[in-house]
């Protein structure tokens, strides 16, 4: 193999691993991918799948839409233009696109920028400094959305907002009250002391009743253990911080790739700016509520994502698979 070819499979491998940085309902982490010359192929991962809460799959491939988008990313920092071909292959319904390294490029500072974002950006589930999202920085984020064919919406009216917020709280309590769902939850919960890469650790919820932080209902990780962070090492605010939708034209396979990439490219680029994101997806889980939301609050566009978005001083912690168990060909980490 010559230089540039080793060249090329580093530059292939660093993607994949920015890939594996993005963020998935309960950090499963539903990914896998494959590199043949100088192409990779991402994969949706079914066996990682949440089959009580995401039955139909649609934020399984949010989720790898936003892997897509991190490794597209990380290409272009690197100073090659992504060629990318989504669903390239009908009979193989898994593969969600192939991405070929282009022309050189050259990275401009907000690639590089955004780039610098993938490791370091974390999911927040608690409440938020007292402090406004400046307008300026929610027009870039409606301006990052727009580039990936979906719209991000700020919710402004507080009673947009408290509405929001009992939807949210009533589909968890109803998911509360379901014993498949609940159990696929402990599941993705890790314990204190865990070394898996996947699932969502201890450290990175509150112990205390998520009320006391936010008016929006946060999962129950901690459930009938006594796991999360301690109130005291949770103390970034109790602001609802700025309510945002996710929406697209289509519901598509398609669609919800392309939110997924939006969504990312929203993380990062708040991210840089010092903002955080948590996410509210419990409504949307149930079909006659998202239905409700797409009539009442989305202009019959659909609603892929609901999240809040604000300043915290809280560092969580995060965990990754190696990157041998979602590149295939691979024995290292």
């Amino acid at each position: 193999m010559c230089a540039s070819d080793n060249t090329t499979t580093m530059i292939l491998r660093a993607a994949v691993r920015a890939a594996t940085w993005a963020p998935s309902l309960h950090n499963t982490q539903p990914w896998s991918f494959a590199i043949e010359g100088e192409e990779v192929s991402v994969r949706c991962d079914r066996d990682r799948q949440l089959r009580a809460a995401d039955e139909e799959g649609r934020q399984l491939l949010v989720s790898c839409g936003a892997a897509l988008f991190n490794l597209r990313l990380s290409l272009r920092a690197a100073g090659v233009e992504p060629v990318t071909r989504l669903s390239p292959d009908p009979d193989r319904p898994a593969l969600l696109a192939t991405v070929r390294v282009g022309p050189p490029v050259e990275a401009d500072e907000v690639v590089r920028r955004m780039h610098a974002e993938i490791e370091r950006r974390r999911t927040h589930r608690a409440g938020f400094a007292d402090l406004s999202v400046p307008d300026e920085l929610i027009d870039g984020l409606v301006r990052e959305a727009a580039g990936e064919a979906a719209t991000l919406t700020p919710v402004r009216d507080p009673a947009a907002v408290a509405a929001l917020a009992a939807l949210t709280e009533a589909a968890q309590f109803v998911q509360g009250q379901d014993q498949k769902l609940s159990l696929e939850l402990i599941r993705w919960a890790r314990p204190p002391g865990s070394t898996r890469g996947d699932g969502v650790p201890a450290e990175a919820y509150p112990r205390a009743p998520a009320s006391a932080f936010s008016s929006f209902a946060q999962r129950d990780y901690s459930g009938t253990h006594d796991w999360g962070r301690d109130s005291a090492e949770t103390a970034s605010g109790t602001s609802t911080g700025l309510v945002a939708l996710v929406t697209t034209t289509g519901d598509s396979r398609t669609d919800w790739v392309a939110a997924g990439q939006a969504l990312q490219a929203v993380l990062l680029h708040a991210s840089a700016y010092g903002l955080s994101a948590a996410f509210h997806t419990q409504a949307l889980e149930n079909p006659h509520l998202r239905a409700f939301l797409r009539e009442e609050f989305c202009s019959d566009t659909y609603p892929q994502m609901i999240m809040r978005l604000g300043f915290t001083s809280e560092e969580n912690i995060a965990v990754r698979r190696d990157l041998s168990e979602v590149l295939e060909g691979t024995d290292d980490g």
